[in-house]
């Protein structure tokens, strides 16, 4: 009897075991497998901003740090159709003139084709519960010129809410001492650049 008994509590710590070993393979799977979907949201969601502020900047001749007035301005702001033609009083043919044709709408120019797209989530970082992201705008000196910037981002803490918090911290720390940003972000407030850093 006693050898049936300890069989059978062998047989349990086996499959225990073994649940074990598999759940310890299978969470990293499916963190990363998590992690990438939400980064895709993610990037997609800077795409937009970084869209939408070059479409400002052309307009305005500078970047906002306003989530408020970049929707607005996506909202209500339109973009000359510019056709080049030739300078007729240039005989060599390498001068053009750019002629205004026209205005279409911000909106209908950057995201019209897009289903289910709704501008005032723009700003919010998806799977965050609601958090924003940080934008800045500002300018950096170059060759003394004023170059417009801007930046958005989240943290990886922001992003990933709601998971792993040990293996987040352990991603972030990797990053950080090698001088990485922690988390996804577009555009620079140190440098004349539009890239965002998965680029």
């Amino acid at each position: 009897m006693k050898k049936v008994i300890l069989q059978i509590a062998l047989f349990l710590v086996i499959i225990v075991l073994a649940v074990l070993i598999v759940r310890s393979i299978m969470e990293p799977v499916k963190f990363q497998q998590e992690k990438d979907f939400r980064y895709e949201n993610t990037i997609q969601r800077l795409k937009d901003i970084r869209a939408a502020e070059g479409a400002y900047r052309t307009v305005n001749k500078r970047y906002t740090a306003s989530f408020d007035t970049l929707i607005d301005f996506v909202k209500t702001g339109q973009l000359a159709v510019v056709k080049m033609i030739p300078d007729p009083e240039d005989t060599t043919f390498r001068k053009s003139i750019l002629d205004t044709i026209g205005f279409i709408n911000v909106y209908d120019t950057l995201f019209s084709s897009r289903e289910d797209f709704k501008l005032e989530n723009i700003k919010y970082i998806p799977h965050s519960g609601g958090q924003e992201f940080k934008l800045e705008a500002g300018h950096i000196e170059k060759s003394k010129i004023l170059i417009p910037v801007f930046q958005a981002s989240a943290l990886n803490t922001q992003i990933l809410k709601g998971m792993d918090e040990q293996t987040i911290y352990n991603e972030d720390t990797k990053l950080t001492v090698n001088d990485r940003f922690p988390g996804l972000t577009v555009g620079s407030m140190e440098e004349a650049s539009t890239d965002g850093n998965w680029e």
